[in-house]
């Protein structure tokens, strides 16, 4: 093989396995030497030489364990090097350990159960708790996760490398929660994750695919090694639902369509059958939790013939015994609308008005409740602070569309 060809076929070797297990990886550099910083600055230097040394050698038969390896003695080199490192026990018992070598790939411990749980402390804020998590666990660069949040490059930079230094000064534990701790914890990783899908599904670009992509793929890989447990199965199942309908979520005039106004014909008949087999099991399980019960009301909006109204109601009624916030109120709300009873909706509605003021899905909601009272003017303003705080375009033109059709 000639070089140019050769040092194509390192560099697309190099990449697939940066794509493929990089948190695997990285995670067990982080187990070994405690720190997030150590271990990314380790398997970066493990890849420049991986180019090196791969061009001239040949890629190696488990080139996962060849970059664990070199990004082990990298990291070491880095604290003999550092004379600000103090002599704690810790930093004395990495030095004296020899790097392991590991034949295979299935050899490598996986660490990324404890990545994940690290990265969605509860003591880190939500924002940079989902920053960690896409350039750790996922990989994902600083740019594509400022670009998914609308932050410029330099300002992600520094709330990824705050978090970092949080679990450092915080004293956070590399460690999967005691049992007492899970239920606590798991909800805060949950969140994270759903939170990294929803971002992902507003937006209309490929960073959103990629986004929703990731986040199933982080509540698969929870399931895979914390397996049998109802509320991952119900998230995955609430994620996976709402991802096989989005080809059908904006129409060919470029309006965000309804559910019941949607193609079905482009829905991933695949990815709902998944879906509510995970829902399934997970229900069978007998222990109820929030996000099985946003599952439930996801697959009941795929009912034909148009979504299941007075069961969603019902479901409303349970989630809101488990999250009692203006948000479920709010959704509980539109759904009294859709079954008739309009005055309810407004009452309770306007009751949320302090609470969700500058909140664009309640003047959403508000501007379609009161344009159903026939109280036009009212509605139209609503429908301009909906518009004006739209998302994205899709979202916008709906809007417009329906508040237009007013009279």
């Amino acid at each position: 093989m000639t070089t140019a060809p050769k040092a194509i076929a390192v560099t697309k070797a190099l990449t697939r396995v940066m794509a493929d297990d990089r948190g695997r990886l990285l995670a067990a550099l982080v187990r070994k030497f405690g720190s997030f910083q150590a271990a990314e600055d380790a398997l970066q230097e493990a890849g420049i030489q991986a180019l090196k040394h791969w061009g001239r050698s040949g890629i190696p038969e488990n080139p996962q364990g060849w970059l664990l390896k070199v990004a082990g003695r990298k990291a070491i080199d880095a604290i003999r090097k550092d004379t600000t490192t103090q002599n704690t026990a810790k930093s004395i018992a990495v030095l004296q350990e020899e790097v392991t070598e590991y034949e295979e790939m299935d050899a490598i411990p996986d660490e990324r159960l404890r990545l994940i749980f690290t990265c969605c402390h509860p003591a880190i804020e939500h924002k940079s708790r989902v920053a960690l998590t896409l350039r750790t666990v996922c990989g994902l660069t600083t740019k594509m996760i400022a670009s998914a949040f609308l932050d410029a490059e330099a300002t992600m930079g520094q709330r990824i490398s705050r978090a970092k230094t949080q679990i450092t000064q915080k004293g956070i534990a590399f460690e999967v929660p005691e049992p007492h701790q899970w239920d606590a914890r798991l909800d805060t990783v949950l969140t994270t994750q759903y939170l990294i899908f929803t971002t992902g599904y507003t937006r209309e670009d490929a960073l959103g695919v990629t986004l929703c992509a990731e986040a199933i793929y982080l509540t698969r890989l929870l399931n895979q090694l914390r397996p049998d447990d109802p509320e991952i199965e119900g998230a995955l199942a609430l994620m996976v639902l709402t991802n096989a309908r989005r080809s059908a979520r904006i129409g060919p005039d470029g309006v965000i369509a309804p559910t019941p106004d949607q193609d079905r014909t482009l829905w991933d008949l695949d990815a709902i059958a998944e879906g509510q087999s995970l829902l399934a099991t997970a229900m069978s399980r007998g222990k109820a939790g929030p996000f099985q019960i946003k599952a439930a009301i996801c697959d009941c909006h795929l009912t034909k013939g148009g979504p299941d109204w007075p069961q969603i109601a019902l479901l409303y009624g349970a989630l809101w015994e488990f999250e009692p916030t203006p948000v479920v109120a709010l959704n509980w709300s539109v759904v009294a609308a859709e079954l008739g009873y309009v005055d309810e909706a407004w009452q309770r509605l306007s009751g949320l008005a302090d609470q969700l003021r500058g909140f664009q899905p309640y003047h959403a909601a508000a501007a379609n409740v009161l344009g159903r009272l026939g109280q036009v003017d009212a509605a139209r303003n609503e429908y301009d602070l909906a518009i004006a705080g739209a998302e994205n375009t899709a979202d916008r033109l709906y809007l417009e569309r329906a508040k237009a059709a007013l009279v």
